[in-house]
C-alpha cells in the first residue's frame, strides 16, 4: 500500500491506498519503512539530536577556523530516508515502482506535472542553490580580518577610548556591508546568468480529457517532478535518481559521485538484493552522472534534496580544491597577520620606552593593527571577479565559476577539440565508395538503413548520411525494415550496429508477417570496422565475397588513409547475414565479426574563416594551442594546418600509451596535435601539462570531452555541447567561436591585474607604514600620530581602494599570461616597499628641523604635517604600482580611480583646516609646507621609477 509517508518523501500527495503487488501483507513494506527507516538500528530520538549537536558543533569549527578539516561519521535521518528509498526502488517491481512515485507507465498528465512542481520547486540539488541572504550575510562578516578589527574595537571600548573602538566598528560595518552588497548583488546576477544555459530533458507525459495519448516533450532540467518518464541516449545527464524501466547497452559513469574515470553498466531487466551497495545498483541513475552510450527510459523518483548528489553536496559542499590564485591570497592574508602579530608588540614597547604610558602604547599599538590588516582583500577581489564575469557575459561567456575568471587570465596553454571549434561542425557527405573507389549506392542504402533506425547516440554524420538522402532524390524505403536491436557507439570500440529484419510483404501466415532476411549493418571508423571483416564485396552487383586477405586489408586500409589525407572524415561500412529467430536477440549476444566489408563513406567538415585570425591572437597573448582530438591523425593535420597550427610535433593515443610516465611527460610538452585520443588520455594530457607548471585551459563540447573539462584549471565549453560538458565546463561560451575566448582570456587578465594591483599595494604600503611608524616612534617624545588619526587616515585609505576594480591595465600587461607566486609578493615589497619610506623618514626630518616640530608642545604640528604627507604618499604609491610606466606621463589610471584618489588628496590636505582636525588636535599648515611636499611628490615619483626599472632589469617583468 502506497502512504502519505512515502508521498511526503518525494514532495506529492498521498495516493489512494490498494494492495501493493507482492506483498503478502499488503501495506507491511510501507509500514517498515515509516516505522523504521534503517534496518537493524533502533531509531532513537535522543540519539538523532545528538548527532545533529555534534554535526554543527563540527561545521561550526570548520567554518571558524580557515584550512581546518572536522568531520564525523554520522548520517543524518535524511540520509538514511535517501538511501533506503533508494534501495526500496531497486528491489521492487516496476509496476510497484509506479505505485510508490504515484505515476503510470504513461508519465504525468501536464496538470499533475505543474502541481508537483509548485509543490517541490524546482529540480536544483542542494548544493547548486544560491545561498540565502543570511548565509552571505554571516560570510561577508566571519573573515579574519573583520574578526580583528571587531576585537580590536572591543578591546579599545574597555581601555574607555570609545571615540576610537567606534571607528574600527563602523569600519567593519562598512566592509561588511560592502561585501554583502557585492555578494548579493552577484548571487543574483549569477542566477540570472545560469538561466542562459540550458539542460533540455525528454520526458513523457500524457493528454487528453477521454482518450490519453503520450507526447514526449523537451523541458528544462528545473522542471522535472518525481514519477515524471525520461527518454535518454548518450551524453545526457540523469536530471533526478532514476528508476530504469528500459535500456539497451546502458554505460553509464559515476565520476560525479565517485572521483573516479570509470564506467558501469546499468539495465532495466534486474531487481536488485536488499544489500546491494547503493553505488553499484545496476537499475538505479543517479542525478548527475552522465550516460556514456546506449540509450532508455526510466521514471524519476526523486529530485532536488532527496536526491543521493544532494545528501553528498550537502554535507561537503560542492566546492572545488582551491586554485592557485585563492591559495595566493590566503597566504598573503595569513602572513600580513603574522606580520602584525609580531610587529605591533615591537611599536607598543618602542612606544612606551618613549611615552612612559602603558594604556596609551597599547592603544597606539591596537591602531597600528588596524592598519596593517587589509580588510579591503576580500571585497576588492570578490567585486574583481563579479565585474569579470558580468563583462564576460556581455561578451558572450557565461562564468559558472568565479574564479575560474583568475585562471582564464592566467592561462598559457589551451587544449581544444578540433570538430566544431576549429572546423565549422557542418559535416556534408561528398563520396559513397565501395571497396575498389567507385560509387556506390549500395553501400549509401546500407549506411542509410544504420543511421535511419539507430536510437542511441546521434553524431553530425547521422544528420549528413539523412540530409543526403532525402535532398539527393533517393527513395530508399525504411518500412520494408524493422529494428531488432543494437549495440550503441562507445569510444573504445569506434563503431556502432543495428540488426534489421526485413518483412516479406508478399506472404502472410495468420495474424503475422514471415520474416526472411536478418542483417547486422555496422559503421564507425574504417580501420576499426576492417577490424572486424573477414571478407569483402567484389561486385556491387552479384553481392560476390572475396576473403579479406592481408594485401586486400592493407588495400582498402591505404585507400582510406589516402581519402583521410584529402582533409576528410572517412568511416567504414560493413554488413552480416544472420539466421532468422522467432526470439529478438539481446546486445550480449550481438559479435561483430566475420563481416563483409562494403565501402568508405567520406565527410567534409571545412575550417572555420574566423579560426586562424582568433589562433593568431591567442599566440600574441601567449596562449599556446594543443589539439586534442578523438578523430585520426591524417583530417587532424590537415585541419591544423590550414588554420596555422604547427604540424612538425604529432602523436596518436596509441602510440602515448605505449611510453613510460617520464617520457610521456617530455612528449606531450613538445607535440602539438594528438590525434585519436580516448577520453581519460585526454584527462592525462592534461593533468602532463600542469604537473609541467602550466595553467592549461580545456575547450570541449562532447561527451568524450568531459573528464579533460573537469581536470584541467579552467574548463570551456559551448551552450550548444553535451550536458555533461556544460556540468563539468567553469566558463560556457554562447558561441561556438575562438574568437569568444579571446576576449575572455582579455577579460581574465584585467581581473587578474587588479585582484593584483590591490594586493601589491597592501604588502608595499604596509612594509612602508611599519618602517615609517617604527623610525618615528623611536625617535619622538610622544606618538606619530594619535589613534584618531591613525584610524581617519586608515579609513581614507579604504576608500581610495575601492574603485581599484574599474581601473584599466596597460596594453603590455594584458599581453601575457601571469602567474601567481608568494615569493614574487615578498620580493615585490621588499624591492618597492622601502621607497616610500624613504620619503616618510625625509618628510619627518624635515618637520622636526625645518618646523622644530619634535617637541610636546609641537605635537599638533607634526600630526597634522604628518597626516597630510601620509595621505598624499598613499595616493601616490596607488598611482606608482599600478603600472610600470611613468606615472602621469605615459600611463594614466581611469577616470573613476583618478577622481576618487584626487577627492581623497583633497580632503586629507584640507583635514587640518576642518572643525574636524581641529577637534583632533591639528594645526594649521603653513603654504611653506606644500612647498616641500612638491619636492617630495617629485622625489617619490623619480625614486619609485628608478626602483620600478631596477625590478623589471632583475625580475624582466613588472608584477
Amino acid at each position: 500500500m502506497v502512504f502519505k509517508g512515502i508521498g511526503n518523501f518525494l514532495g506529492v500527495n498521498g495516493a489512494p491506498q490498494h494492495t501493493a503487488r507482492g506483498s503478502p501483507e499488503g501495506n507491511s513494506t510501507e509500514q517498515s519503512l515509516l516505522r523504521n527507516p534503517v534496518p537493524g538500528r533502533w531509531h532513537d530520538q535522543k540519539a538523532e539530536e545528538n548527532s545533529g549537536y555534534k554535526r554543527k558543533l563540527f561545521n561550526f569549527l570548520g567554518n571558524c577556523i580557515p584550512g581546518a578539516k572536522f568531520s564525523v561519521d554520522i548520517k543524518s535521518d535524511e540520509e538514511e530516508k535517501v538511501h533506503q528509498w533508494l534501495a526500496t526502488m531497486a528491489t521492487a517491481d516496476k509496476n510497484l515502482v509506479f505505485e510508490y512515485v504515484h505515476s503510470t507507465e504513461r508519465g504525468l498528465s501536464f496538470k499533475e506535472a505543474d502541481e508537483r512542481l509548485k509543490k517541490v520547486g524546482p529540480n536544483v540539488p542542494v548544493g547548486n542553490l544560491y545561498s540565502p541572504w543570511w548565509e552571505l550575510f554571516w560570510n561577508a562578516f566571519w573573515h579574519p580580518f573583520n574578526i580583528i578589527l571587531f576585537v580590536l574595537s572591543a578591546l579599545c571600548f574597555v581601555a574607555g577610548d570609545k571615540a576610537n573602538g567606534s571607528i574600527m566598528v563602523v569600519m567593519v560595518i562598512v566592509s561588511v556591508s560592502l561585501r554583502f552588497y557585492q555578494e548579493f548583488s552577484s548571487s543574483k546576477a549569477a542566477l540570472k546568468l545560469s538561466e542562459l544555459v540550458k539542460a533540455s530533458i525528454k520526458v513523457q507525459r500524457c493528454a487528453g480529457r477521454v482518450v490519453q495519448t503520450e507526447l514526449q516533450v523537451q523541458i528544462d532540467q528545473k522542471d522535472v517532478v518525481p514519477g515524471d518518464i525520461i527518454i535518454f541516449s548518450s551524453g545526457d545527464l540523469f536530471p533526478g535518481d532514476v528508476r530504469l524501466l528500459s535500456s539497451q547497452a546502458v554505460v553509464v559513469s559515476q565520476s560525479s559521485l565517485t572521483g573516479e574515470s570509470g564506467i558501469v553498466e546499468k539495465t532495466a531487466d534486474i531487481i536488485e538484493e536488499p544489500n546491494t551497495p547503493l553505488l553499484e545498483l545496476r537499475n538505479i541513475c543517479f542525478m548527475g552522472t552522465s550516460v556514456v552510450s546506449g540509450s532508455g527510459t526510466g521514471v524519476v523518483v526523486s529530485t532536488r534534496e532527496k536526491t543521493y548528489i544532494s545528501t553528498i553536496l550537502s554535507a561537503l559542499g560542492r566546492q572545488n580544491p582551491p586554485d592557485a590564485f585563492e591559495k595566493g591570497v590566503k597566504r598573503v592574508s595569513y602572513m600580513l597577520i603574522c606580520f602584525m602579530l609580531v610587529i605591533v608588540p615591537i611599536i607598543i614597547i618602542v612606544d612606551y620606552l618613549t611615552t612612559h604610558g602603558w594604556e596609551r602604547s597599547i592603544l597606539f599599538g591596537i591602531t597600528v593593527a588596524v592598519g596593517l590588516t587589509p580588510q579591503m582583500l576580500p571585497l576588492i577581489v570578490n567585486t574583481n571577479l563579479a565585474k569579470g564575469a558580468f563583462a564576460m557575459a556581455r561578451d558572450k561567456c557565461i562564468v559558472k565559476r568565479l574564479v575560474a575568471i583568475q585562471n582564464m587570465g592566467s592561462m598559457d596553454v589551451l587544449c581544444t577539440d578540433k570538430t566544431g571549434t576549429l572546423t565549422m561542425d557542418r559535416v556534408v557527405m561528398v563520396h559513397h565508395l565501395d571497396s575498389w573507389g567507385m560509387s556506390s549506392d549500395n553501400i549509401l542504402y546500407f549506411t542509410f538503413l544504420n543511421s535511419y533506425f539507430q536510437t542511441g547516440f546521434k553524431n553530425p554524420l547521422d544528420d549528413a548520411i539523412l540530409a543526403y538522402v532525402y535532398t539527393g532524390g533517393y527513395k530508399f524505403e525504411p518500412t520494408k525494415w524493422i529494428r531488432i536491436n543494437e549495440l550503441p557507439f562507445d569510444f573504445s570500440r569506434r563503431r556502432m550496429s543495428v540488426i534489421l529484419e526485413e518483412i516479406n510483404h508478399n506472404h502472410v501466415h495468420g495474424n503475422k508477417q514471415p520474416l526472411v532476411q536478418r542483417i547486422m549493418v555496422t559503421k564507425g571508423a574504417y580501420e576499426e570496422v576492417l577490424k572486424v571483416c573477414s571478407f569483402f564485396q567484389n561486385n556491387i552487383h552479384d553481392d560476390s565475397l572475396e576473403p579479406l586477405s592481408s594485401e586486400e586489408y592493407q588495400r582498402l586500409f591505404n585507400m582510406g588513409d589516402e581519402l583521410s589525407n584529402d582533409g576528410l572524415r572517412v568511416i567504414g561500412v560493413a554488413k552480416r547475414k544472420l539466421k532468422p529467430a522467432a526470439t529478438e536477440i539481446s546486445c550480449n549476444e550481438i559479435v561483430e565479426e566475420n563481416m563483409v566489408f562494403l565501402g568508405f563513406l567520406a565527410f567534409f567538415d571545412p575550417p572555420k574563416e574566423s579560426v586562424k585570425e582568433a589562433l593568431w591572437r591567442l599566440a600574441e597573448k601567449g596562449v599556446k594551442v594543443k589539439v586534442l582530438t578523438g578523430d585520426n591523425l591524417p583530417v587532424a593535420i590537415k585541419v591544423c594546418k590550414e588554420v596555422g597550427i604547427r604540424t612538425t610535433n604529432v602523436i596518436t593515443g596509441p602510440e602515448l600509451a605505449l611510453l613510460e610516465d617520464k617520457m610521456f611527460d617530455e612528449v606531450v610538452q613538445k607535440v602539438t596535435v594528438l590525434a585519436k585520443l580516448t577520453p581519460v588520455q585526454k584527462l592525462q594530457v592534461v593533468e602532463s601539462l600542469k604537473m609541467g607548471n602550466h595553467i592549461v585551459g580545456f575547450l570541449g563540447d562532447g561527451i568524450n570531452d568531459s573528464l579533460a573539462l573537469k581536470g584541467a584549471d579552467v574548463g570551456i565549453s559551448v551552450d550548444s555541447g553535451a550536458s555533461v560538458a556544460k556540468d563539468s565546463a567553469d566558463i560556457i561560451l554562447l558561441e561556438k567561436d575562438l574568437n569568444v575566448l579571446v576576449a575572455g582570456v582579455e577579460r581574465g587578465r584585467i581581473t587578474h591585474g587588479n585582484s593584483m594591483k590591490y594586493i601589491k599595494l597592501a604588502v608595499t604600503a604596509n612594509f612602508g607604514t611599519v618602517v615609517s611608524l617604527f623610525v618615528a616612534t623611536a625617535c619622538l617624545p610622544f606618538d606619530p600620530l594619535t589613534p584618531m588619526q591613525l584610524l581617519t587616515q586608515y579609513l581614507l585609505y579604504d576608500i581610495s581602494q575601492l574603485f581599484i576594480p574599474w581601473d584599466k591595465m596597460d596594453a603590455e600587461y594584458v599581453r601575457i599570461p601571469h602567474k601567481w607566486s608568494a615569493q614574487d609578493i615578498a620580493s615585490f615589497m621588499l624591492w618597492n616597499g622601502p621607497a616610500s619610506s624613504i620619503f616618510d623618514i625625509a618628510t619627518f626630518f624635515f618637520i622636526c628641523w625645518y618646523y622644530d616640530a619634535a617637541t610636546v608642545a609641537r605635537q599638533e604640528f607634526f600630526h597634522a604635517a604628518w597626516f597630510v604627507e601620509g595621505i598624499v604618499m598613499h595616493i601616490l604609491v596607488i598611482h606608482m604600482i599600478r603600472t610600470e610606466k611613468i606615472l602621469f606621463i605615459q600611463r594614466n589610471a581611469s577616470w573613476p580611480v583618478i577622481c576618487v584618489t584626487a577627492v581623497i588628496c583633497a580632503i586629507g590636505i584640507a583635514f587640518p583646516y576642518t572643525v574636524i582636525g581641529k577637534t583632533m588636535a591639528m594645526e594649521s599648515l603653513p603654504f611653506s609646507y606644500f612647498g616641500f611636499l612638491v619636492v617630495i611628490i617629485l622625489g617619490y615619483i623619480f625614486i619609485g621609477q628608478l626602483v620600478k626599472m631596477a625590478y623589471i632589469y632583475v625580475y624582466k617583468r613588472w608584477l
